[in-house]
């Protein structure tokens, strides 16, 4: 399976300090498809950068090839909603702490 990453970026700036209704809602719809990717045992990482101007956002997760790995940047709430601007990259995980690129253990 392939690593990737996509890259997002706020298309309104203003918004991580004023967010309207439709940017809450699908910032919350964004987490919750993280926490679904990581479920399933797709998802490696994901977070953001914490500066208040030029922050953005990094999904590291396993596709099988780049559909697949577009489709699941383009399935993002935040992204289909236009909330984030993405770019996807293929990517390699070369080091990690212990168990960050394991694969996932079976969910009961």
């Amino acid at each position: 399976m392939a690593q990737w990453l996509y890259r997002i970026v706020p298309t309104r700036p203003g918004m991580l300090t004023a967010a309207m209704a439709d940017e809450e809602r699908l910032v919350a719809e964004h987490f919750a498809y993280l926490v679904a990717l990581r479920d399933r045992g797709a998802l490696i990482l994901a977070g953001r950068t914490q500066e208040p101007v030029g922050t953005f956002g990094l999904v590291i997760f396993e596709a099988e090839d780049e559909a697949a790995a577009r489709a699941v940047m383009t399935a993002d709430p935040a992204v289909a909603g236009r909330v984030f601007a993405a770019t996807l990259h293929p990517y390699a995980v070369a080091v990690s702490r212990v168990g960050l690129a394991d694969p996932p253990t079976a969910v009961s």
